[in-house]
């Protein structure tokens, strides 16, 4: 860990949700003003953020998006230039996430969900995506048949097939 990351570290999921959702409040009140794809049934707010392999993953609803999020705590974080992608290893399947810093919050790694967010009339509906897509990363299930012999270090499950298949496991 880089001794700027090591400064950046959060210890407990309370200041991870407070630092997360407050950099993004400010995003939202400086330069997202006047743009015109914010949904205004939504709001900031961080959803589910637990000790992951000593980072801190959740999700992130915004009246912008909804990502899911991995900031670093207090194990190993994989640095990385602002734009890159870092891949994460879920029984899910792996997943691109772009690395992305902020003030006041520090690095952070993102995975898209949805961007932009029109499709949800509230953030009632949004925070429950959001908590599915998260809880979804834990399910083996979503690797198909085939997920015996996948290979650990082949391609990642795209965001889309991620998403059907989250969706299918609640029918």
């Amino acid at each position: 860990m880089t001794e700027a990351t090591a400064e950046r570290r959060i210890a407990d999921s309370t200041e991870a949700t407070a630092r997360l959702e407050q950099a993004f409040r400010d995003i939202l009140d400086t330069r997202m003003q006047g743009v015109p794809i914010l949904n205004a049934a939504l709001s900031v707010e961080a959803v589910g953020l637990r000790d992951w392999q000593g980072c801190w993953l959740g999700a992130l609803v915004t009246p912008w998006f909804i990502n899911l999020i991995v900031l670093p705590g207090e194990g190993r974080w994989q640095a990385a230039p602002d734009r890159d992608s870092v891949w994460y290893a879920f029984p899910a399947g792996r997943f691109e996430f772009i690395a992305g810093s902020e003030p006041g919050l520090g690095p952070y790694h993102a995975c898209s969900l949805f961007s932009p967010v029109q499709e949800f009339g509230d953030q009632e509906t949004a925070r429950e995506t959001a908590r599915v897509a998260l809880e979804s990363l834990f399910d083996p299930a979503l690797l198909g048949e085939s997920s015996p012999s996948r290979d650990p270090d082949g391609p990642g499950m795209s965001r889309r097939d991620f998403l059907r298949g989250a969706a299918a496991t609640r029918t």
